[in-house]
């Protein structure tokens, strides 16, 4: 292919639709790599979700009748929208807007402050040339370490200033190519020195992840100015080796970050939201953040700001928003659970494959997903032929499960989805496979079990679906876990370390025993009139002792009904019962 040394419109469209490609392909391997400021194993889900939200919107505004959404009620009532196309004005003021609004995540919101300084430099271009595009990654380097609250060095911050710089001492009469491929070399050799920046990198012997994942957006670019492949994505490579990989794992590593028992990230949430403020009040609103959080990431303008921030205080970082001016699509990310679940889903991967399905095709196969090596063996025995890892945080792909679908011996497929957040991504994986699928809504490991007391491997899809979907229905599940903060429900306060005893519904006991709090929720949950079995499936942090008080405790104050214990080995919840 000839190279290109100026990029209309429609080029920056294909970059960006090259950049979200090569992201999804690298999307787990980023994931594996993230371990900072929290090993919360998702930067390279978020970037790609960041890219999707910019194709999005450059779709709506390039569109036939598209319009600027950011500009929406400046128009006269019943004015039609104005016509749109692909000029670098509409696309660069949809990779501005849509990076703003659609960023997920610390990584996420730094890569659109990185997009909109490039959006800025091309905006009024005819082309991008090389000076253009020397000026754009200077502006998104300033923009990304503006966006931050306390910027550190061996980041995605340190990969794009190296870029910028690699292309500003680059002779823009060289051309284009020769721009991108200074940059490109540039940052790659920053991506290669941040574990010499960043202990937690080199104790981990991994890359910075986000800074992986910005190495693609340059890929992208001379993919469609140079005619270069796009890279694919290692099996497991040296960190130290360079620059010509997007993303690098080293083979064996710790990707978990730290050591045993060091904490890395001592604040439990992240919180998101949109924030619709003056530009003049925003400064205050950083400052009051600062005082209660770090990873601090602030980005927008003209009255719409995407803000970022990991604090132990929910409220008080909502109520920052209430003095400036309005919140939205406020979301929270309990960062704790995602470390604990994301260590389990990763041992759990190294045995995906163990023991799993009959040899013999079946008519109709089940697809489930689940987290901790006992459950997994439990529902190998009920007929599961594949198990992906996964669970209340670490919610695996809607490609995940397309795999799984695939891979399965079976004409039909069921898939048990055991978590409510993993269902519409199930739905998703439903639609785009090559054969029927039906999803079963258990939005629990309990529920997964007793759909499968009525499952039929010689029936089809739709009339497992039916009868299973009846018999999950007919389980009170119930839970329970340990409270990592002082808080309060309907019956009082929680203090750190109580043990809280769940039903589906809402905290219903409260005690500071393990085998007191797990007694205090079967005695809410048990009807000794309508049930007859109790499943306990016993978790990390069970003990012989406690299971043993448990089923001491069934037996003096409910005889007639059953007690069954199953090593489970699930992560966070030492019990989970299941009534039948």
């Amino acid at each position: 292919m000839e190279t290109q040394q100026r990029l209309a419109a429609t080029d920056l469209v294909a970059v960006t639709a090259a950049f979200r490609d090569a992201l999804r392909r690298h999307q787990a391997y980023i994931n594996r790599l993230n371990v900072y400021p929290v090993p919360d194993g998702d930067t390279g889900t978020n970037m790609a979700l960041t890219a999707e939200s910019v194709l999005q919107e450059i779709e709506r505004r390039t569109a036939p009748g598209g319009a600027d959404p950011s500009s929406a009620g400046a128009a006269p009532a019943g004015a039609a929208p104005a016509a749109a196309g692909h000029d670098m004005e509409t696309v660069a003021a949809a990779i501005s807007y849509g990076s703003l609004m659609g960023a997920r995540g610390n990584s996420g919101v730094i890569l659109s402050q990185i997009l909109r300084g490039l959006a800025d430099a091309v905006r009024d271009a005819d082309a991008i040339e090389a000076k253009v595009m020397a000026d754009g990654l200077r502006r998104a380097a300033e923009g990304a370490y503006s966006a931050v609250q306390n910027p550190v060095e061996g980041t995605i911050l340190t990969v794009i200033r190296a870029a910028a710089e690699g292309a500003s001492a680059t002779d823009s009469g060289a051309g284009l190519v020769a721009v991108l491929e200074a940059a490109h070399a540039s940052a790659g050799d920053a991506l290669a020195r941040t574990p010499e920046m960043l202990p937690v990198l080199r104790r981990a012997g991994v890359v910075d992840s986000g800074g992986a994942g910005l190495m693609l957006l340059f890929d992208a670019f001379l993919h469609v100015a140079a005619g270069r492949p796009l890279p694919e994505p290692p099996a497991g490579a040296d960190p130290s080796a360079g620059a010509d990989t997007a993303s690098v794992v080293a083979a064996g590593a710790d990707l978990t970050g730290h050591a045993e028992g060091e904490d890395v990230g001592s604040l439990r949430y992240e919180v998101m939201y949109l924030l619709e403020a003056p530009d003049e009040l925003v400064p205050a609103f950083r400052e009051v953040w600062a005082g209660i959080g770090d990873s601090i990431v602030v980005v927008g303008g003209d009255g719409l700001w995407n803000c970022h921030i990991h604090t132990d205080d929910i409220g008080a970082a909502v109520e920052a928003a209430l003095e400036a001016g309005r919140p939205r699509d406020i979301r929270v990310t309990d960062l704790f659970e995602q470390v604990e679940e994301e260590r389990w889903v990763r041992a759990a991967a190294g045995t995906e494959a163990e023991g799993e399905g009959p040899e013999e095709p079946v008519h109709c196969s089940v697809v489930a997903v689940c987290t901790g090596d006992g459950i997994r063996r439990i529902f190998r025995s009920l007929g599961v032929h594949h198990v992906v890892s996964g669970g209340q945080s670490m919610n695996p792909s809607t490609s995940d499960l397309l795999d799984a679908i695939e891979k399965a011996r079976s004409d039909e497929v069921v898939l048990l989805p055991n978590n409510k957040n993993i269902v519409p991504v199930a739905e998703q994986a439903a639609l785009q496979a090559s054969k029927p699928v039906r999803v079963i809504p258990t939005r629990g490991i309990q529920e997964g079990f007793a759909a499968l007391l009525e499952y039929d491997p010689e029936g089809d899809a739709e009339s497992n679906a039916e009868l299973m979907t009846e018999s999950a229905s007919r389980v009170v599940a119930g839970e329970v876990t340990r409270a990592v903060r002082p808080s309060s429900y309907d019956g009082g306060p929680i203090a750190e370390g109580d043990f809280l005893g769940i039903s589906r519904e809402r905290i219903e006991v409260v005690a500071p025993d393990l085998a007191g709090a797990a007694a205090g929720l079967l005695d809410k949950l048990i009807s000794p009139d309508h049930h007859e079995i109790v499943t306990i499936i016993a978790g990390e942090g069970s003990t012989a002792a406690d299971t043993r008080r448990i089923t001491e405790w069934m037996s003096e104050h409910h005889p007639d009904v059953a007690a069954e214990v199953h090593p489970g080995g699930q992560p966070l919840y030492p019990y989970l019962f299941s009534i039948e």
